[in-house]
């Protein structure tokens, strides 16, 4: 990798590349801790966003099905302790200090809590310490986790200003189609501008162990770019991934970040853009996308057609077309009992149901992010 000048970089690690057979990958590892090691002497900071709990710990469970939640949980409460003693020990052989942080939701999407998390990170990382970062898998449920650490590690990019995301993976990057099916596969070196065209190419998941896909890799990169964080997806199988990374010697898929030159988004906006659940969320006509792509404009009610989900005031909505397309996040001034009686309402009219103290805008602008 020519030109390697990131001082802050964020590492998503899979199951896959660390679990094998219900065993951990030491001799993996240990080159892991090796290579950053290296790189926290020359003053990088690292953050590693590390999978591995459950696929460790649900060897207690003899079966070949998928666990239930309990069990789930329950593998993750014991894979977790081994899998934070393998950091620390391999980690301790490089005179390398790692911290353990189990981040939910909630976590991430609070405000007060995320900046919490956002300035322990930063403590830890002024100290030289690694720290490692999994889902709190113990307490998640479907309903309000955050699902697969690639989302985690975007998100954790956009939290502390991460100069590079790296998504390690078992394949060299983003292709035009399947490798594994298509031998006439080309990986797609660069990516200037994630379009529709470049999310379609993208399939689920092949691992057995692991709850991401190249989709998600997808979805994490679009994430980590808008806060101005480039994002490579590269093979991490091999050994010394890292290292022959930086040296030049694997092949990847790199995401630029946005224009250089363009101003930085505030922290508001970038805890905004990362958001990874939503409350409810709202479809728009097409004057009204229209409207807030071109105009950069607070979203009005007259152009909300539909409204779904059990969001209260404050609450985060996604905002999409009519496509379906997710193009805006933002939080709501209305409930969605409210919300539901201004669909398509100009403001003279929102008074009349509201008085004359109700706010017109249903997103103001500045709690509105594009996607």
């Amino acid at each position: 990798m020519q030109n390697f000048s990131a001082k802050r970089i964020v590492i998503k690690i899979g199951s896959s590349l660390l679990v094998e057979n219900g065993a951990l990958r030491e001799k993996w590892l240990q080159e892991l801790a090796q290579d950053v090691a290296k790189l926290v002497a020359q003053k990088i900071e690292v953050v590693i966003v590390s999978s591995g709990a459950i696929a460790l710990g649900r060897r207690l469970w003899s079966v070949d099905r998928k666990l239930t939640l309990p069990e789930k949980q329950a593998a993750a409460a014991v894979g977790q302790i081994e899998l934070m003693g393998s950091y620390h020990d391999y980690f301790c052989k490089h005179q390398t200090n790692v911290a353990q942080i189990l981040l939910s939701a909630a976590d991430c999407n609070a405000r007060e809590r995320y900046t919490n998390s956002q300035n322990t990170i930063n403590t830890l990382l002024a100290k030289g310490i690694v720290p490692i970062i999994n889902e709190n898998d113990t307490v998640a449920v479907d309903e309000i986790k955050i699902g697969d650490n690639d989302r985690l590690a975007a998100r954790v990019a956009q939290m502390i200003s991460a100069d590079l995301l790296i998504l390690f993976s078992d394949i060299d990057g983003l292709y035009d189609k399947n490798p594994k099916i298509y031998q006439d596969a080309k990986l797609i070196s660069e990516v200037k501008k994630i379009t529709k065209n470049i999310e379609e190419m993208a399939g689920g998941s092949s691992s057995l162990v692991g709850t991401g896909g190249m989709i998600t890799k997808i979805v994490a990169a679009k994430m980590a770019v808008m806060a101005g964080c480039e994002t490579i997806i590269t093979n991490g199988l091999v050994l010394n991934p890292l290292q022959k990374l930086i040296f030049g010697e694997q092949n990847y898929t790199i995401f630029r970040s946005r224009k250089i030159g363009a101003a930085p988004l505030k922290s508001r906006k970038k805890w905004l853009s990362g958001f990874l659940n939503a409350r409810g969320e709202v479809a728009i006509n097409k004057c009204a996308s229209e409207a807030m792509s071109s105009k950069k404009i607070s979203l009005l009610p007259i152009g909300i057609t539909n409204v779904a989900g059990d969001f209260k005031i404050g609450d985060l909505v996604f905002v999409k077309d009519e496509d379906g397309n997710h193009i805006a996040s933002g939080t709501s001034n209305y409930g969605a009992l409210e919300a539901k009686k201004i669909i398509g309402k100009n403001s003279d009219e929102i008074k009349k149901i509201f008085g004359e103290s109700a706010k017109t805008e249903f997103i103001h602008i500045d709690n509105l992010i594009l996607i």
